[in-house]
């Protein structure tokens, strides 16, 4: 057996490299660029990897991979605590080594190029929806110093706007009339590229069946689905819904000593966005089932709609995402839609 072990501590330029054949012990050390990093993973024979999951993390292990390496992505905040005294790229894959001895690891796993792609398409589409409501919010302040005031609702910003523009007596100076009208092109040009993103992952998730089994749950639409595909990747690796649960941070944060047990609020670990996700997915289900166009309320609504009665709003919204992440790892799982249960 092999007991080559190197860490990299993964970096734009400067890459240093640990090289490890006994618990605890540095053989040799070298600090590479990208070009002498790749030469090294191919002279190299098949030894384990050890990279941090930061920026590139992907790329590099998909490198190593292809020369026959075996990559294990630590968690940054599994490695931060085995990085003694003062933080250098030395104490950094130093402390990769100590990381990886630890039994209770648990790696990242190293996503593929398609997972990259949609991934990379969710980001995108983050980053135009924050500037975009960044827009919303400069254009609402502008104009509330001149006493007009829009009402609350993102589609009421474009007509009004557009209407203060065309009306010559709106109390809107002369000025300031062109930047205006510049910004509400720019919250177009911003919206378009939105639907245009979402598009694109609706092509690409329409022949994936995981996809079409994701979307039969409430809630759960293309942006979850897609998102779920390229943050996760294989779902055999969490054992129980509660650990995927946990792995998207909606389960209680535990603080408990002796025979006192204390569960307090969700522990916000792991990835934001899709915890954002699965919380607006509830939010809609919530909304849904209390309309008048709602279906034959199931179990799953029942309950919902009776921990909103006793706990309220935002409490039931988050344990709904909760049960909802639950039957995603089933569904997922499985290999089976989601069938509502009747409620009794």
């Amino acid at each position: 057996m092999n007991r080559t072990t190197i860490a990299v501590d993964v970096a734009k330029t400067v890459f240093e490299v640990a090289v490890s054949e006994h618990p605890g012990q540095v053989r040799e050390r070298h600090r590479l660029s990208r070009a002498g990093f790749r030469q090294f993973l191919a002279e190299r024979p098949p030894a384990t990897v050890i990279m941090e999951a930061c920026s590139s993390a992907h790329h590099w292990p998909r490198q190593a991979q292809s020369r026959g390496h075996e990559v294990v992505l630590v968690p940054p905040h599994a490695a931060r605590p085995y990085v003694l005294r003062n933080k250098t790229d030395r104490t950094d894959a130093k402390g990769l080594l100590e990381a990886f001895r630890n039994d209770d690891l648990r790696p990242v796993p190293v996503r593929s190029e398609t997972q990259q792609a949609l991934a990379a398409l969710h980001r995108l589409r983050s980053a135009w929806a924050a500037a975009r409501t960044a827009r919303l919010n400069t254009l609402r302040e502008i104009l509330r110093e001149f006493g007009v005031l829009i009402p609350a609702g993102a589609h009421h910003v474009g007509p009004h706007v557009r209407a203060l523009l065309e009306d010559v007596d709106a109390g809107v100076p002369g000025l300031l009339r062109v930047a205006l009208g510049e910004a509400i092109r720019e919250i177009g040009e911003l919206e378009e590229r939105i639907r245009a993103i979402e598009r694109q992952l609706a092509t690409a998730a329409e022949p994936a069946l995981v996809v079409r089994q994701l979307r039969t749950i409430p809630g759960i639409r293309v942006l979850t689905a897609t998102a779920l595909v390229a943050a996760v990747g294989d779902v055999q690796r969490f054992p129980s819904a509660r650990h995927f649960a946990s792995y998207l941070g909606l389960t209680p944060r535990e603080h408990s000593s002796g025979q006192r047990r204390h569960l307090g609020a969700i522990s916000k670990q792991g990835d934001t966005y899709l915890r954002m996700l699965f919380i607006h997915g509830a939010r809609s289900v919530l909304h849904h089932a209390k309309s008048k166009t709602a279906p034959t309320t199931d179990r799953l609504r029942t309950w919902a709609l009776q921990v909103e009665r006793l706990r309220g709003h935002n409490k039931a919204a988050v344990a709904l995402a909760n049960k909802l992440a639950r039957i995603a790892w089933a569904v997922w799982r499985n290999g089976n839609d989601f069938a509502a249960v009747p409620a009794v």
